[in-house]
């Protein structure tokens, strides 16, 4: 019977291919110590030291220069610079750490299992398993899980390194650049940024998006010398105002490839495809970056053609590199910085570059640019305003060259008609350079499918009838305007719209045919809202908010207008705009300033502008519960929390991708897919947009399957999981690790399909097959088994189990509005109950706790507030002045207790739980020693360490963490 291969054998192998294969060169390093000789010999090989080797002196002053920076984002950019060295014969010699020029000119060696262990930081002891070494550096990190265990736990594995081992000694392990999980079948890679969940890890794959996996073929690619360090010197990017690493995937670098290849080796434009939401701002940002570097091109012009995306894209490019680019504001400012030879890029939009080369005054002092070698990368390469601009552009920068990006390229089927000629994307900008389409991305789980659900279609939706709600496209604006039906949608949307969004821990677009429908929306919202808090005082009003633009006489149905996203041009607010539209827009701006505490208006362009980034903002903070829109936030938006799309608009081709690519970035375990709900009948345009920008077996890969195919999965993990452990109470009785690494690994397939069914409207409680209450007391033993595994791991008494690194997707269980605030509101109102009506209320709080990640460490303390606080509570008492009050007692009486039961320094204790409010950092093992009243034995030291340590973790648990919604 052949065995399965194990983590050793599997690490053997793959040191054998890099050396055997790739050459590596294999070298003995197993420790710090030998990692400095060795570090120090690699310097000198690299910076041609041979005949003139470096003295103990100058070695450690490099060594100095090279450890001084205690993050990985700083020793990112020491590795990338020069270092002057000051001989001891006093002459100077510049040392180089990496050769960024010629990428393969660099030196290349593999090591395992390296030790990281430091007795005076009393750190625990760690085994890397594979370590590339470039120039002597450890820049590459490899972890390895034997075949059948999931990639999840070495991404764990490596996190829990950055909490305990890359900072030991001089921390030369914070000179990471890009880490490699594998079990052999898998392999990802992701840059060293300890922020990233594991969503953000990536596969290989080559130039046609097959995907590279298998740990042999994923290392005769990815690990070639020369190319892991051009993904290290080239297209793994420092993020300035975030300090931190982001590497790029294989469709943005092959796109990036071709754009350098093409302005090297062509004057032929050239166009991206690649789809929504896949990041092609970092893809343009590096190609911009390059080509900057090129001796031989003067301008490099950043191009966006919606003056509300000129802000994000803005922002995103400076957050790449900080101040790389100015936002321009008027034409004056982008004349003067398209004049200035030192700004290289320029970012603008489409009119105000067009206004620069068309008006007289400005086209003289830009002459002197119209033989010079221009790169044009433009952010959308479709829009229809392109026509007369696109011309004027090719005719005044007579040596220019033209990239565009797009995820929905123009094609003879979806053709713009531009002054009455047709124009598709090929016609203007050539060939495709690169292709990456939704299927692949998809595949490769970078952006979510879509749920696409039809109000209507097939069944009837209870209780709000809404058989009435769907229409068809072609149906008369009396139908689609009827009092009867705007109604019924906003009840359905008022009805589903905690199951689509998690109970608002996402978002929402609501679109809509034209700015007449969305006012008579906006006030049906805040009417129905209004009458359900006056039936319910407990009732939590969505937050609405709305943002349009409209022309100076604009017709009062744009339906048919509107049908194609880009055939509406932005027209900011004028004075000399339609008063009723004007009108609406500034009360519902009165009323955004009153929810949001702001000062928002519309009376100018720029004023407007202000407006839009601030909804841009309280949309991506959560803040907006629906956006209501007509065509603004339906095209370059990207919102992770944003979920869920309502339609109540005729959308096709690259507009209906568009929309529906608002809500399906990635974000989390929780956030499974994109949710689309649509009040027309758009099934047949769904179908046709996905197979033109896809391929014609694409849907069921695009769109999620049906509900009751996952009731049918999730019957069988059901059934799996009460294998395990026929009910509740048996839990108890698995002992071993394995049993319980087993029993968690079932919940969690049940808890994930049960999330997902919540967002479907045919769901109800009855489909869970056993009693919802069993479900729960599942997940709190699943609760305990992961509290049991965290209290193991704190301390420096840490014990390795087939636990440790499971991924116990926590954030399937919380959620955002179950918090303390709402305990309290729940227990406020238990005040005017009958006794049994408490007895049950009190039941239904305790449940709810226990069951909540954050709130399961304060269930003594609520239980005992309920006993001795509530019943004393009088009529017009605050209950969360009274709540805090009596936290703020219970708090004392612990810290109290821990210093008299430990012998600790209360002041010293009290700076270590100000310290974690205020950084989130907890005490570190000499911090912990210097609140000891009385200096432990060496041996004990350890344990009473660790014991100090997982005393204040319960503190912090039950008295700070989870605490934010008081």
């Amino acid at each position: 019977m052949q065995k399965t291969q194990s983590e050793f054998e599997l690490e053997q192998d793959l040191i054998q291919r890099l050396t055997t294969d790739l050459h590596y060169d294999w070298v003995d390093v197993h420790d710090e110590a030998s990692m400095k000789a060795n570090l120090r010999g690699q310097i000198e090989v690299h910076n041609k030291l041979q005949h003139a080797p470096l003295t103990d002196g100058e070695f450690e002053r490099i060594y100095l220069h090279l450890t001084v920076g205690n993050t990985v984002f700083e020793r990112a950019k020491v590795l990338r610079d020069y270092y002057s060295l000051s001989r001891d014969d006093g002459s100077t010699k510049w040392i180089r750490f990496i050769n960024k020029e010629d990428w393969c000119c660099n030196e290349f060696q593999v090591t395992n299992q390296v030790r990281q262990y430091n007795a005076q930081q009393k750190t625990r002891k760690t085994r890397f398993d594979v370590t590339l070494l470039i120039n002597g550096l450890p820049l590459v990190q490899i972890e390895l899980k034997r075949r059948g265990l999931e990639l999840k736990e070495a991404f764990h594995q490596i996190d829990r390194y950055h909490r305990d081992a890359f900072w030991v000694g001089s921390g030369l392990y914070l000179f990471t650049q890009i880490f490699i999980i594998s079990n052999g079948v898998n392999t990802k890679y992701y840059a060293n940024n300890k922020s990233l969940s594991f969503e953000q890890t990536f596969f290989w794959a080559d130039k046609e998006n097959n995907l590279i996996t298998h740990l042999h073929a994923f290392t005769a690619e990815f690990l070639k010398p020369c190319h892991i360090a051009k993904m290290i010197t080239h297209y793994t990017v420092l993020k300035e105002t975030a300090k931190c690493l982001m590497v790029m995937r294989p469709y943005q670098m092959y796109a990036c490839e071709a754009i350098v290849e093409h302005v090297q080796a062509s004057a032929r434009n050239g166009y991206i495809w690649h789809t929504t939401g896949s990041g092609k701002t970092l893809t343009s940002f590096k190609a911009s970056q390059v080509i900057m570097g090129m001796a031989e091109i003067d301008k490099v012009i950043f191009v966006v053609d919606r003056r509300d995306l000129d802000h994000q894209t803005a922002r995103e490019f400076n957050a790449f590199k900080k101040d790389s680019v100015d936002t321009t504001n008027n034409t004056r400012t982008l004349v003067n910085q398209l004049v200035d030879t030192d700004t290289k890029l320029v970012l603008t939009t489409i009119q105000k570059l067009n206004t620069a080369i068309t008006q007289e005054n400005h086209v003289a002092k830009l002459a002197y640019l119209q033989d010079k070698r221009v790169i044009f990368i433009f952010d959308e390469c479709h829009r229809s305003q392109f026509g007369e601009t696109h011309r004027n552009i090719r005719k005044f920068f007579r040596n220019s060259q033209l990239f565009g990006f797009t995820g929905t390229p123009i094609f003879a089927e979806n053709v713009n008609m531009t002054m009455g000629i047709e124009q598709t994307t090929e016609m203007l900008f050539d060939e495709c350079l690169h292709k990456y389409v939704i299927v692949d991305a998809i595949r490769d789980e970078n952006v979510l499918r879509f749920s696409v659900e039809y109000l209507g279609e097939n069944r009837t939706v209870n209780p709000n009838h809404c058989d009435a709600i769907l229409t068809q496209p072609t149906e008369s604006k009396t139908v689609l305007e009827s009092e009867t039906r705007l109604s019924q949608v906003v009840d359905y949307i008022l009805g589903c719209h905690d199951a689509k969004t998690a109970h608002r821990e996402f978002t929402a677009l609501f679109c809509v045919g034209s700015v007449e429908l969305l006012i008579r929306y906006y006030h049906l919202f805040k009417i129905k809202q209004a009458e359900r808090q006056r039936q319910n005082p407990h009732y939590r009003p969505l937050k609405i908010a709305t943002i349009f633009t409209y022309a100076p006489n604009e017709p009062l149905d744009k339906e048919s207008a509107s049908d194609m996203l880009d055939e509406e041009d932005v027209v900011l607010p004028e004075s000399k705009g339609p008063s009723s539209s004007r009108d609406h827009l500034d009360q519902f701006i009165l009323d955004y300033n009153r929810d949001f505490k702001t000062n928002q208006s519309a009376k100018d362009s720029d004023s407007f502008r202000n407006y839009y980034v601030d909804i841009a903002e309280r949309v991506k903070n959560r803040e907006i519960d629906i956006l209501l829109v007509v065509n603004m936030f339906l095209t370059g938006f990207d919102s992770p929390p944003l979920n869920t799309l309502y339609v109540d608009k005729n959308l096709r081709y690259h507009g209906l991708i568009q929309a529906f690519s608002r809500t399906n970035r990635i974000l989390g375990d929780k956030k499974k897919q994109g949710n689309i709900v649509s009040f027309r009948n758009l099934k047949q345009n769904t179908d046709d947009a996905i197979r033109l920008f896809s391929n014609k077996n694409a849907k069921t890969i695009v769109l999620v399957q049906p509900y009751n195919e996952y009731q049918i999965d999730y019957r069988e993990k059901l059934q799996a999981l009460l294998d395990i452990a026929e009910n509740p109470a048996a839990v108890d009785r698995l002992y071993t690790d394995e049993e319980k690494e087993a029993f968690v690994k079932a919940y969690r397939d049940v808890l994930r399909l049960r999330n997902i069914m919540n967002t479907f409207i045919e769901h109800s409680d009855d489909n869970l097959v056993v009693p919802v209450q069993m479900l729960e007391d599942f997940k709190s033993k699943y609760l305990d088994i992961y509290d049991s595994v965290r209290r193991n791991q704190q301390g420096d008494t840490a014990q390795s189990s087939p636990l440790t690194d499971i991924d116990f997707e926590l954030s399937l269980i919380h959620r955002d509005d179950i918090n303390v605030g709402y305990i309290l509101r729940l227990l406020g109102e238990m005040r005017d109950m009958p006794d049994d009506k408490k007895a049950e209320r009190k039941k239904q709080v305790l449940d709810i706790i226990s069951g909540d990640t954050r709130l399961r460490s304060k269930q003594g303390l609520i239980e005992q507030f309920i006993e001795n606080d509530l019943s004393q509570l009088k009529q017009d008492d605050d209950i969360r002045q009274r709540f805090q009050a009596y936290l703020d007692t219970e708090k004392q009486k612990a810290i109290d207790d821990l210093c008299e039961r430990e012998q600790l320094k209360p002041d010293v204790i009290r700076r270590m739980i100000e310290t974690y409010l205020f950084e989130g950092r907890l005490p570190r093992t000499e911090e912990m020693a210097g609140a000891l009243i009385h200096s432990p034995k060496i041996l004990q030291r350890k344990k009473v360490f660790a014991n100090v340590s997982q005393k204040l973790n319960i503190f912090f648990d039950t008295f700070i963490d989870g605490l934010e919604g008081l």
